[in-house]
């Protein structure tokens, strides 16, 4: 399976991308995460849900490489399918963020926002998203700012179904309808990957209506236009959209900081060497901590 530009989709805003990264196992590559965080400040890696089954990824580790609160999310999970993936895609974000910031993935701890966004505890210099699907599991990583990503079945039917009108603009239904019939719906699953990723980047999920902005191609880039006070001006955004393979839409929006990307990432060259240790001792000692929102698989895409 390999990563590609959906045809006709317009190239990266500001920041150049480079492409959606495999990783088939604990082998790796993981070099490359750190590669392209080097080179663009953003890496997007994804990995077959398959290839991540928390008895192959993990064993008898995965406790340890969940964390208490992962690990009660899991344990809570009844559907094992839905539980195989919440523990894939977790670990998978945790090796991939252990890469870039070159410390063991059981070393780090996941938090979340009130949202339901994750974040990793201690360490500032680094944004991580998460999406999945049915078989695909996908994280992006950022050292520029914020970022945002989602997968979404990329054959999905929204025209006929006329379900796009929840959630395109006016101008963008005109658009798509403006289309031959066959592009119209990979035309649709790739505006909702990206309006997903460009709400999560936001850090508001699904919190304001997605038909209240739109993207568009202007001067061969995509755009956006958002009626939402915190989106930061056209500037501060860059995205992109690939295929992954033949069965899988992916996209990403990245908000930079405006301060510049941050260059070294290790944890070991920004943090006392005792202080993720003090960091994990408290959080398995403390009774009181708020749990992560939620058990809803349906709530657990960021």
């Amino acid at each position: 399976m390999t990563a590609s530009t959906v045809p006709g989709g317009p190239p990266a805003t500001g920041p150049a991308f480079g492409l959606p990264i495999r990783i088939a196992g604990r082998s790796g590559p993981w070099q490359q995460i750190r590669a392209d965080l080097d080179r663009h400040g953003t890496a997007v890696v994804y990995a077959h849900a398959e290839d991540w089954r928390p008895d192959q990824a993990a064993g008898p580790r995965l406790k340890e490489l969940l964390g208490r609160q992962d690990w009660d999310r899991y344990l809570e999970q009844r559907h094992p399918g839905v539980r195989s993936r919440f523990a894939a895609s977790r670990v998978l974000l945790k090796y991939a963020a252990g890469a870039a910031l070159q410390v063991p993935p059981d070393r780090l701890e996941l938090g979340y926002l009130g949202t339901g966004r994750p974040y990793l505890r201690g360490n500032d210099s680094l944004d991580i998203s998460l999406s999945h699907t049915d078989g695909l599991l996908l994280v992006g990583l950022t050292s520029r700012g914020a970022i945002g990503v989602d997968v979404e079945d990329a054959h999905r039917r929204f025209h006929e179904a006329g379900l796009a009108r929840h959630w395109c603009s006016a101008e963008e239904s005109a658009r798509v309808d403006a289309l031959p019939a066959e592009r119209r719906d990979p035309e649709l699953v790739r505006l909702w990957t990206l309006k997903e990723s460009y709400s999560k980047a936001l850090g508001v999920g699904m919190q304001f209506r997605f038909t209240d902005f739109t993207f568009a191609e202007e001067e061969g880039r995509l755009t956006v236009r958002s009626a939402h006070q915190d989106s930061g001006g056209e500037a501060a955004w860059a995205f992109r959209t690939w295929t992954v393979g033949a069965d899988y839409a992916v996209a990403v929006a990245v908000r930079s900081s405006g301060f510049g990307r941050t260059d070294d990432t290790a944890a070991h060259t920004m943090l006392d060497p005792g202080f993720m240790d003090a960091v994990a001792s408290v959080l398995a000692d403390d009774p009181d901590e708020d749990e992560a929102p939620g058990t809803d698989p349906a709530a657990d895409d960021w």
